[in-house]
């Protein structure tokens, strides 16, 4: 999903087309390589005991149909001029300058972007010729997605998943709430009762963590949420149902990607320490804009303890870090060269020391392999740490609980729009 928002906002700011595919019967255009047989359907004349047929064709159904139809996929694009991106192998690209081709694969749905109109066409053709494919025309509704573009930018919201998922819910007609969470009570295993039947808050949020997709500001909360998914309680339920009330408010809310982007890669890195108050386990935040869109964020607890605020701050550092390394290969895929080094904001000034002192001691020897990886991305000029205030500090939404205020303060700076709203 990141490559796509990624892709989203490369195309509002370079002015791209955008169109989509959807190919008929995908998995029947997979080759098998081993033997595989299967039981005669009803109603076959001539039908005996025992009887089989030898499969020539992959059907619905089987095991390595996903892998053969890809397999196919990929030969044919290959066969095309493609490329198959290292960083994400869903990607393809193909020419450079104004002849540059993007093309990204879900299964059977088939994205394409490129500045040049007649060579998405002549795509399209070739597809044809290999898959009888669906031209779906400009794109407007992918996985989910709703995409609206306009000479500002590209909006991207989940408008039509959010009204079905309160409706399914019940929460349809429910009065409002202006955030998700409420700052003076942490969840804990050990508070509740526990629910009968647990498939119905599973199901819940799983959604939830789809809804994501397009919903920052929801990411804390349903992180949170998701840490009970093996013996949720009625408080556990209620604290789902709040999210489902906050996300009442603004449905149609979504990510915009804005035309006049410059291109350039900034991250913002945070932790809350000893945050979960069953294991004292920390939660990573992070966020990375590319211009003024937001493409790439987390919301994530921590695998180990952290001994001090500074050690959980380093690991933040190290996550994001990743995140921006990996971005920026993904970017070069698209041939866009940001300049480097990339800023990452982070508002612990003791982690930035750690990164600019050399030296391991008793309070570092142990995250040796975490400061190893940010002092040699700093020192190849890859990131650059910069200080900043917690005001400021916009992945804190991602580690924590805000009061209204506040909450909507930092939702503000994160580039979201609702285009349903009639102000």
């Amino acid at each position: 999903m990141t490559t796509i928002r990624t892709l989203l906002a490369i195309a509002a700011a370079k002015g791209w087309h955008l169109h989509q595919m959807d190919v008929n019967n995908a998995f029947l255009n997979g080759d098998l390589e081993e033997d595989v047989y299967m039981e005669l359907p009803l109603g076959v004349a001539g039908q005996k005991d025992g009887q089989v047929c030898k499969l020539n064709k992959s059907l619905y159904g089987l095991k390595q149909a996903s892998r053969q139809w890809n397999t196919k996929l990929c030969v044919a694009l290959q066969k095309m001029g493609f490329k198959q991106s290292v960083p994400d192998n869903s990607l393809f690209t193909k020419g450079k300058g104004s002849s540059f081709v993007a093309l990204l694969v879900y299964v059977d749905d088939i994205v394409v972007a490129s500045s040049d109109l007649n060579l998405i066409k002549q795509i399209k053709v070739q597809l044809n010729d290999s898959f009888q494919i669906k031209d779906l025309g400009s794109l407007k509704y992918f996985l989910g997605l709703e995409i609206a573009r306009q000479k500002k930018g590209v909006a991207v919201s989940q408008r039509k998943y959010a009204l079905e998922l309160l409706e399914e819910t019940g929460f349809s007609d429910s009065k409002p709430v202006y955030s998700p969470t409420v700052p003076s009570h942490k969840l804990s295993k050990n508070e509740g009762d526990l629910l009968d039947d647990t498939t119905p808050y599973r199901r819940l949020v799983g959604k939830l963590l789809y809804l994501t997709i397009t919903r920052p500001d929801i990411s804390f909360a349903t992180q949170q949420l998701a840490q009970f998914l093996d013996s949720p309680t009625n408080l556990h339920l209620q604290a789902a149902h709040r999210v489902l009330r906050y996300i009442k408010g603004a449905p149609g809310q979504g990510l915009f990607f804005p035309a006049s982007s410059d291109l350039q890669l900034k991250a913002f890195s945070d932790a809350d320490w000893g945050a979960c108050v069953d294991s004292r386990k920390s939660v990573t935040g992070f966020c990375v804009f590319l211009g003024e869109a937001l493409i790439s964020w987390k919301s994530k607890k921590q695998a180990t303890i952290s001994k001090s605020s500074s050690e959980a701050e380093y690991r933040a550092l190290a996550s994001t870090t990743c995140e921006v390394q990996w971005l920026l290969y993904l970017l070069a895929e698209f041939g866009v060269h940001p300049a480097i080094p990339t800023a990452i904001y982070c508002d612990s000034k003791s982690a930035i020391a750690i990164t600019e002192n050399p030296v391991f001691h008793e309070r570092t020897k142990h995250i040796e392999i975490d400061c190893h990886l940010v002092r040699e991305k700093s020192h190849k000029g890859v990131i650059k740490l910069f200080h900043v205030s917690s005001a400021n500090q916009l992945a804190d939404i991602l580690t924590k609980a805000h009061c209204p205020s506040t909450f909507y303060s930092y939702v503000s700076k994160l580039g979201l729009l609702n285009i349903y709203n009639p102000s």
